[in-house]
């Protein structure tokens, strides 16, 4: 892809943060009506996989697609028609802004071969993005409020993987593979150890509205998971907890300010998108109890 036709994620949330203006190709917005939900669209391989075979990789994205979707409504009329996942041999994953096949959004994972609990990590977190409408042209991410966005889809990832485990222990994608969900649940329980030091060195413990505004500028200026990794464990506990508070975050960013909007307005914003598209959960209420 030439560099005109395509914008990485954390990118252009540096040069926001960064009062540079973004290229003119990101501008445009197509919604999309399409026919499959998030969960049934097509997924489509790109890069190099290394010694991973293309159809065990098929099976791990489509496992871990199921784990973190299957039980929520899908209320977004903004969602793709098609996923593409792409393996890069180094960089962070990232949803790849791009203006050409406007209606596939593209994942970029950076695993190695057959580390499938890097894989369905990686690629958890970015399926929330794209859950939350941010893999459109005009789905750059914007302070004060993208740190809030990361917490929520992190959150989504982990709780995925811990129904990934849960069903791949029962129902293992691959042969007499069963065991394999003590290796996913310890790479949950590292992944979420960083989360957890940095809510109790915070202080976060004591209560998140305390939390919230001893930390708000940064978190306001760098909206980025590690800034808001006292809020993730939080939220997997209430997304596991109430599953229908996970679909709100397909109500995210339906307006053409998304994430750049003051948290009150965000999250008021947020609440009307949810009546309007019916999702069941009231998650921006609960944040702004939080938060509060």
């Amino acid at each position: 892809m030439a560099p005109s036709e395509g914008i990485h994620r954390r990118r252009l949330l540096q040069w926001s943060a960064a009062g540079l203006s973004t290229p003119a190709a990101v501008e445009a917005a197509p919604k999309r009506n399409p026919t499959l939900t998030l969960l049934e669209i097509p997924i489509e391989l790109a890069g190099d996989w290394r010694e991973s075979a293309a159809a065990d990789v098929r099976a791990v994205l489509a496992w871990m697609r199921l784990a973190c979707l299957d039980d929520i409504g899908l209320c977004s009329d903004r969602q793709p028609e098609k996923l593409r996942v792409e393996d890069h041999a180094s960089g962070p994953p990232h949803i790849w802004l791009h203006t050409d096949n406007p209606t596939t959004a593209s994942i970029v994972v950076d695993v190695g071969a057959r580390d499938w609990c890097k894989l369905a990590y990686q690629f958890g977190h970015e399926l929330g993005h794209v859950l939350a409408n941010s893999w459109t042209p005009d789905g750059r991410p914007h302070n004060p409020c993208q740190w809030l966005e990361e917490a929520c889809v992190e959150a989504f990832a982990l709780r995925g993987l811990g129904r990934l485990a849960a069903s791949w222990r029962e129902r293992p994608p691959f042969p007499n593979d069963g065991a394999y969900a003590d290796s996913i649940l310890n790479y949950r329980e590292r992944t979420l150890a960083p989360d957890r030091n940095a809510a109790l060195e915070q202080g976060a413990g004591a209560g998140l509205g305390a939390w919230f505004t001893a930390h708000r500028e940064y978190l306001e200026t760098h909206g980025t998971v590690e800034a808001a990794r006292p809020l993730v464990p939080v939220l997997i506990q209430h997304f596991e907890r109430d599953s229908s508070l996970v679909e709100a975050l397909g109500a995210m960013n339906r307006w053409p300010q998304r994430t750049s909007l003051p948290l009150p307005d965000y999250l008021a914003r947020w609440a009307l998108s949810c009546k309007e598209r019916g999702a069941r959960g009231d998650l921006p209420s609960v944040l702004k109890a939080w938060l509060a």
